[in-house]
């Protein structure tokens, strides 16, 4: 019989994204094949403090009702198996439990957002000398901040927007950002995802709220001109110089107005059609898109690209790059990957074996 793989799962952080990130870990420890591995959940509360072993899988059983469901938890809540004073809580008092006295082979990070996928979480791995799933530091990082990203994107090739990056601390004059952009306009945090903070905002002062809103969640925030058109998304899997995409999928939000938090993670809020429904000709380039972003980012193991197939002038635009795509029941690679004939479990075999047996860090 062959050695079970010490897999630590870590999940929830300071993200505006905990919940979806509890989620994702909480499908993922279902579905994996506990005959292949000995998983040593690792939960991190809204202040930092970290949950390992048997206190991680407490913190799934504790707020499992409340996964998915935007702040739900709140932080004082998160901290309710927390032991460690504030206090005293310092660079070697910030974890309690214990990983059940096993040498962690391989990381799962389930992090979503900030903390999880800007390449901090991945920049500690790396010095304590932690194999890990999905992306290095560079392209976690990269991917993050939209406008970067986009940045990169238009660079090689890939369409985008046009956009304005505004911050708190300059100054900027709507009438001119308006008469760019052309109302309505979308409003976006640079620096998060599951569309927490995004507005799709049509007059100048919900255009006001709008960026109000976003600068909640980070001193940045990205104004882009609104496309209209059918929603694409592809994963890419693999390595750097290989990589493979699985089906395109389209996304029809049913409860809302675009793809926002509840339509993603509600029960029926959004209708995937996976393959999508679209010519051949657009399937293709839409993933050769994928692929170009994909390494252009310098992406391994797994990201996600979503696109817009505008209706006004048939282009595809490229709209943002999942490094840590969501792992729910509603998640749209886990959907890809069965259409694809890989079941869920399967496919996290595969990410995780990639990751730790294939030279393409």
């Amino acid at each position: 019989m062959l050695k079970k793989i010490n897999l630590a799962i870590i999940f929830g952080s300071q993200s505006g994204e905990h919940e979806v990130s509890l989620a994702s870990a909480n499908s993922v420890i279902k579905a994996l094949d506990k005959n292949k591995y000995n998983i040593i959940p690792i939960a991190i509360t809204k202040k930092g403090n970290w949950l390992i072993g048997k206190k991680g899988s407490r913190y799934i059983k504790l707020y499992g009702k409340k996964a998915g469901k935007e702040d739900a938890i709140s932080s004082e809540e998160s901290q309710r198996l927390v032991t460690i004073n504030d206090s005293k809580r310092d660079l070697f008092r910030y974890a309690e439990g214990d990983t059940g006295g096993v040498k962690i082979d391989i990381v799962l990070p389930l992090l979503h957002g900030p903390f999880g996928e800007d390449g901090r979480i991945q920049g500690m791995l790396d010095m304590l000398g932690v194999p890990y799933v999905f992306s290095g530091v560079l392209a976690q990082a990269l991917a993050m901040n939209k406008a970067k990203a986009n940045i990169i994107a238009k660079n090689v090739g890939v369409p985008v927007a046009d956009n304005v990056v505004i911050t708190k601390d300059n100054s900027y004059k709507l009438d001119d950002i308006i008469k760019k952009l052309l109302l309505p306009i979308v409003v976006k945090p640079t620096e998060l995802g599951s569309s927490v903070g995004i507005s799709i905002v049509k007059t100048k002062s919900e255009l006001i709220s709008g960026i109000e809103k976003a600068f909640r969640y980070g001193p940045e925030v990205m104004l882009e001109k609104f496309i209209g058109g059918r929603e694409l998304t592809v994963a890419v899997i693999g390595s750097k110089n290989n990589p493979q995409v699985l089906p395109v999928i389209e996304i029809i939000p049913k409860i809302s107005k675009f793809y926002d938090y509840k339509a993603k993670y509600q029960t029926g809020g959004s209708q995937h059609i996976c393959p999508a429904k679209i010519p051949a000709k657009i399937k293709n380039n839409i993933q050769n898109l994928a692929i170009k972003i994909f390494k252009a980012i310098g992406c391994k193991d797994l990201a996600r690209a979503d696109f817009i197939w505008s209706r006004d002038d048939n282009k595809i635009y490229f709209i943002e790059l999942n490094t840590i795509p969501g792992m729910t029941k509603t998640s749209l690679v886990p959907e890809a990957a069965k259409a694809a004939g890989i079941e869920f479990s399967q496919f996290l075999d595969k990410l995780i074996n990639g990751a730790m047996f294939t030279n393409y860090k």
